[in-house]
């Protein structure tokens, strides 16, 4: 296939593909009877038209930095993770053992046990599946999507018969104390007087992915373990000849990946519930899936994606709200994105890489 340059890959195929899902988008709405231009107004009222809304759309962008930043990190070594959604519920797990058995004086103690405890959970939850691709050979797709399943019946468990409250009905631990509750962006931005909405669940996990998003490219780009994680993802062989052990590669990188993915449970668990739930993750497991292929796996695309899954998020909470439009549509509209970016993606890059290369040959007569 032609190459095409690198800012077109980064920037005008996913544009291209975020078109293409937008039209069909309005098709769609078209064919039942609402204004497609409508309910795009409504969509950027209700997720960017006001503190409140941006509140819902940084919390869920959130939870799809850390989960598209687990993703990435598996893809850079040709290693497709799918089981972010339940090495997120595990990582819950641990968010929810440190807040409630340890009495911590004061918030930020809890939350720097918070992320160690989320992060060696997921990891924990990640090594399985990685040493089974390492050392037996089973495809780390298949074994990846058993253990969301495996996690899922795990955490049932666990909170039914374990951590439930005595007389509580609901599937969930008892609320964390109130010490350690994070602060939201609105207790944080009041300190530099800059209104913010108090309904928000934002809180200062968005800093922390942030932070993530920094160190993640830092580790990829800028350090030894980075180059042969990339090295090993591009070509085994030739890593496998530099000296570079897959047995090595295939751990690392999950390990890695999985603690980005349980780190999600301090924004969802510490930061907003205030407790452990059944279903705390909402399937943002898969979205960082189509988050990591829109950002073509680099942190900062990373972050722009999961930026736009957190609009579509709460713009169709809105559309739903305040509209006609069944909230199943909202799911279709996520989908085609996911469809166009991902899965189609050859559909535009193909044309496109023609073009340049025509462009090329006109050049150089």
């Amino acid at each position: 296939m032609d190459k095409i340059p690198h800012w077109a890959d980064v920037v005008l195929i996913p544009l291209i593909s975020l078109i293409l899902a937008a039209i069909l988008s309005a098709l769609v709405i078209l064919a039942i009877g609402e204004d497609p231009i409508a309910a795009v107004e409504l969509m950027i009222k209700g997720s960017l038209g006001s503190t409140y809304g941006w509140g819902y759309t940084l919390y869920y962008a959130t939870n799809f930095i850390f989960t598209g930043l687990a993703v990435s990190v598996a893809f850079h070594a040709k290693l497709f993770n799918i089981g972010g959604e339940g090495q997120a519920m595990l990582g819950g797990l641990g968010v929810a053992l440190v807040c409630l058995l340890i009495p911590w004086p004061h918030w930020t103690f809890a939350l720097l046990a918070a992320v160690l405890a989320s992060t060696a959970f997921g990891a924990l939850w990640a090594t399985i599946p990685a040493f089974l691709q390492a050392k037996r050979g089973s495809h780390i797709v298949i074994t990846t999507i058993m253990f969301n399943f495996i996690a899922a019946g795990l955490l049932n468990y666990v909170l039914v018969n374990l951590m439930r409250p005595t007389g509580s009905m609901d599937p969930a631990t008892a609320r964390f104390p109130e010490n350690i509750h994070l602060p939201t962006l609105h207790e944080i931005l009041v300190l530099f007087n800059i209104p913010f909405s108090k309904a928000a669940p934002a809180n200062i996990s968005f800093l922390v992915a942030v932070a993530a998003c920094f160190l993640t490219w830092h580790l990829i780009w800028r350090t030894r373990l980075g180059y042969e994680i990339r090295a090993y993802g591009h070509s085994e062989p030739g890593a496998i000849y530099a000296g570079i052990s897959p047995f090595k590669m295939i751990m690392i990188s999950m390990l890695i990946s999985g603690a980005l993915a349980g780190l999600m449970a301090i924004n969802n668990v510490m930061g907003e519930a205030e407790r452990l739930v059944l279903n705390a993750t909402e399937g943002a497991g898969f979205i960082g899936i189509a988050v990591a292929l829109m950002g073509r796996s680099h942190p900062f695309g990373v972050f722009l994606a999961s930026i736009l899954f957190g609009f579509l998020y709460q713009g169709g909470a809105e559309l739903a709200l305040w509209t006609s439009i069944p909230r199943e549509l909202i799911v279709v509209i996520q989908a085609l994105v996911i469809l166009f970016t991902g899965a189609l993606d050859n559909m535009v890059r193909m044309p496109l890489a023609r073009i340049f290369s025509t462009m090329r040959l006109q050049r150089e007569k």
